[in-house]
């Protein structure tokens, strides 16, 4: 006969044995090995928390149980050694990954630059992500990558938000291809509220469909990009859209390049209210003829650019920059409005030289008093305004093209 306790003691191991220990833990791994880490990839919370990762090996975290939470906190290391990573690789459904407050993901990147990017040594990806469901990245602090910074590859309804990408001290150290964010046979992938100093692309879209690139920061880079497209096992881009985002002294301010001579689809994409500000080479520029790192000058039409918007696109460029450069074959149903883009070598003698101001609004305006106004009005912006160049441009812009460039003449405009 069973009695009552036996039954009870029973029923409990029965219930324990059914409960996985790992859907309530929470593991933490730190120092300076990853042998723990295929136990610690088991629990449902995980705290990377002050990790030197040893040379040629991956913080692995894919295959992650649905739910799971990521969180580094103190700051995780890498030991060198030429390899091409990636440093992090995390995969999962609904996953979050999340940083604590004063981490850093420090990729001390300085041990790889040396000013050749994807040549001379071989360099780690940082960050490979392969998420889905839902998932979120969000919060962590990325500095000193030594190559690409995240792969987004195979994600769908990923949402990546609040990153800081600080490589600059890649400036003066050699950094190279530190791209941001490179997504990629991706759908349903929103960044947003971002803040990327680097030294190659802050966003390059090679493939995917329903990415969106919202009210970030990208400094000193090669600005907001489409591609390259072609020469992929995927090579179609399906709807993109960068709002207003913030390029900031960048090579290039909004760019859509596809390979010349391969086949591939870009088309549903939408660059719009971005501001741009002393960007070096081109302020918006659109090219069919791109081939290994370059351009060839022979645009071909294998991959067509279709149902492209340009709206609302303000800010400057330096003097020995162009506005815009388009060259392409085969586009269809293009929009362009609202685009202002100017060069800093006007916007120099406005703020700087007020004596020549005063002398040619004299003279185009025979109207001391419209000529005091229009003074004062461009001595107060540029007293108020110059450390706030990429919050008032288009307060500049407008000045300019309503007090010059209204009266046609070539020497202004």
């Amino acid at each position: 006969m069973i009695s009552a306790n036996s039954l009870l003691i029973s029923t409990l191991c029965a219930f324990a044995i059914a409960t996985p220990l790992s859907k309530r833990d929470s593991c933490t791994l730190t120092g300076s090995s990853l042998s723990s880490l295929s136990t610690v990839k088991k629990c449902s919370s995980i705290v990377i928390k002050d990790l030197t990762v040893p040379a040629g090996q991956t913080l692995d975290l894919t295959g992650l149980s649905s739910g799971t939470t990521v969180m580094f906190e103190g700051t995780t290391t890498f030991q060198y050694k030429e390899w091409s990573g990636p440093l992090i690789s995390i995969s999962g459904s609904k996953i979050s990954v999340v940083g604590a407050s004063g981490h850093t993901i420090d990729g001390q990147g300085a041990k790889w630059w040396d000013g050749l990017g994807d040549s001379g040594k071989v360099k780690p990806k940082f960050v490979k992500l392969a998420l889905t469901g839902t998932s979120k990245v969000t919060g962590l602090n990325i500095k000193n990558a030594p190559h690409q910074v995240f792969s987004i590859n195979k994600c769908s309804d990923l949402t990546i938000s609040d990153i800081t990408i600080d490589i600059r001290d890649g400036d003066s150290a050699g950094g190279h291809n530190t791209d941001g964010f490179d997504v990629g046979s991706s759908s349903n992938v929103l960044i947003q509220g971002c803040t990327v100093y680097n030294q190659d692309d802050c966003i390059a879209v090679n493939s995917g469909s329903t990415i969106k690139f919202m009210n970030n920061y990208c400094y000193n880079g090669h600005g907001i990009s489409v591609g390259s497209v072609g020469g992929r096992s995927d090579n179609t881009v399906n709807g993109f859209w960068a709002e207003n985002n913030y390029v900031i002294n960048s090579d290039n301010g909004l760019r859509i390049k596809t390979v010349e001579g391969a086949t591939g689809t870009v088309t549903n994409v939408n660059f719009i209210s971005n501001k741009i500000s002393g960007t070096k080479s081109y302020g918006i520029v659109i090219e069919g003829d791109y081939l290994n790192g370059k351009t060839t000058g022979t645009a071909t039409g294998g991959v067509p650019i279709s149902n492209l918007v340009m709206k609302d696109i303000t800010g400057s460029v330096n003097s020995t920059a162009k506005r815009v450069k388009i060259l392409v074959k085969n586009a269809t149903n293009w929009q362009w409005s609202g685009v202002s883009i100017y060069r800093w070598f006007f916007l120099f003698w406005m703020f700087w030289n007020p004596i020549w101001i005063w002398c040619k609004l004299l003279i185009l305006f025979k109207s001391t008093h419209m000529t005091i106004y229009t003074f004062f009005s461009f001595f107060y912006y540029s007293i108020h305004n110059r450390t706030k160049m990429q919050e008032n441009i288009g307060i500049c812009s407008a000045i300019y093209a309503g007090v010059f460039c209204k009266f046609r003449s070539n020497y202004y405009c």
